[in-house]
């Protein structure tokens, strides 16, 4: 008697997968004991590292190169390997290429690590060319910026740009770990350091409203870069962030709603559109107002906070205007390229209240370019 073979079948399956935070005062000196607990050696002998820093942060990888030489566990290939920081290192794959060929050369291996100190957009370079190699290498991030440590860092994304689209080559890689570390935020000017609150706000809007107006009270004191509001400013975006990714049940983003791009589809469209020239923090930060403004035009929002939105932003030193918004038909081109990179329908979130996210799947054209249109001084 012949057995029966199942013609259709279906199987679900988990990958369980471990988040690493840390968090330190000087993880390049005298903490580096903190990046050494994640380096698991095995049975082939000490953690084969390659190290890979932004050239502004060469002085910090030296030491830290320094702190790991001396350290039995570890096998530090060569000298740091600088690469650029910045949207551009995004913008072609020269990086993702020239990582590649130093992973090749250096013969690397899944349990290898590479350990990368930089702003947001050199760690999605850096993380995808990690993703890729012999299909994952552990990548562990050490986030040089306000923006990176209280938001990509944590994050499960990494991308480079193409066809004058942001993150349109990429994938999906839980890190190793990642490091939080205060002196890393001394390097950076006020523009940089400012730039990394917006996504604080946006968090704090989509998920609690006591940490949102925490924010708006503290937002003067951060702009002055006082470290006991700082620090606990981008713990408070940090945490938030990765709750939603690891509890929040679509953390590869199968699903319609990307909650977290509140105010992201006229961001990632206003970054080329500008031609780079607006940080994507400060445009987060407009794409945040823009979309309270029409949240409030269509959805219920209390005027008040949008009115708290715009002075948070303004006092955490961002910029509530850019003229690359107009003409208005370029910027909302962003509806459509959004609508792509989810992959089906377009699912926008909007407020109906601090802490009230609402999914929404059409956008009113008239109201919209009003909500713009108010941002105008």
């Amino acid at each position: 008697m012949p057995r029966s073979v199942d013609r259709s079948l279906d199987m679900p399956f988990t990958v369980p997968f471990m988040h690493r935070l840390r968090v330190t005062d000087d993880v390049c000196g005298a903490d580096v004991e903190v990046l050494v607990e994640l380096l698991e050696s095995g049975d082939s002998g000490p953690a084969k590292v390659l190290l890979v820093a932004e050239t502004a942060l060469e002085a910090s990888s030296l030491r830290l190169a320094d702190c790991l030489h001396r350290d039995g566990s570890v096998e530090l290939i060569g000298q740091p390997l600088l690469v650029p920081g910045g949207e551009e290192v995004k913008n072609t794959s020269e990086v993702v290429e020239q990582l590649l060929a130093e992973i090749n050369q250096s013969n690397l291996d899944r349990r290898s690590y590479i350990v990368a100190i930089g702003g947001g957009a050199m760690l999605d370079a850096v993380g995808y060319a990690a993703a890729i190699a012999h299909r994952g290498i552990r990548l562990i991030r050490l986030p040089s910026t306000t923006l990176a440590q209280a938001d990509s860092g944590v994050g499960v994304k990494n991308a480079i740009n193409q066809f004058g689209k942001k993150n349109w080559v990429g994938t999906f890689a839980v890190p190793w770990g990642v490091i939080n570390d205060a002196k890393l935020l001394g390097t950076l000017s006020d523009r940089d350091f400012y730039s990394g609150f917006s996504e604080a706000v946006k968090v704090a809007l989509l998920k609690d409203e006591a940490d949102f107006q925490w924010l708006c009270q503290s937002a003067t004191r951060i702009r002055q870069r006082d470290p006991s509001v700082v620090g606990e400013a981008i713990s408070l975006s940090c945490q938030w962030h990765l709750r939603h990714i690891t509890q929040g049940g679509d953390p590869f983003e199968m699903l319609e709603a990307r909650p977290l791009d509140f105010g992201h589809w006229s961001a990632h469209r206003l970054e080329p559109l500008s031609e780079y020239e607006i940080r994507h923090g400060e445009a987060v930060g407009i794409g945040v107002l823009i979309d309270c403004i029409y949240s409030s035009l269509k959805f219920g929002l209390d005027p008040t906070v949008v009115e708290q939105v715009r002075d948070c932003l303004g006092n955490l030193g961002l910029p509530l205007w850019h003229d690359s918004l107009q003409p208005l038909d370029r910027l909302m081109v962003g509806l459509e390229e959004f609508r792509q990179h989810l992959g089906g329908r377009l699912t926008i979130t909007m407020l109906q209240g601090v802490g009230d996210p609402i999914d929404i799947h059409e956008i009113d054209e008239a109201a919209m370019r009003e909500a713009i249109g108010q941002l105008k001084p």
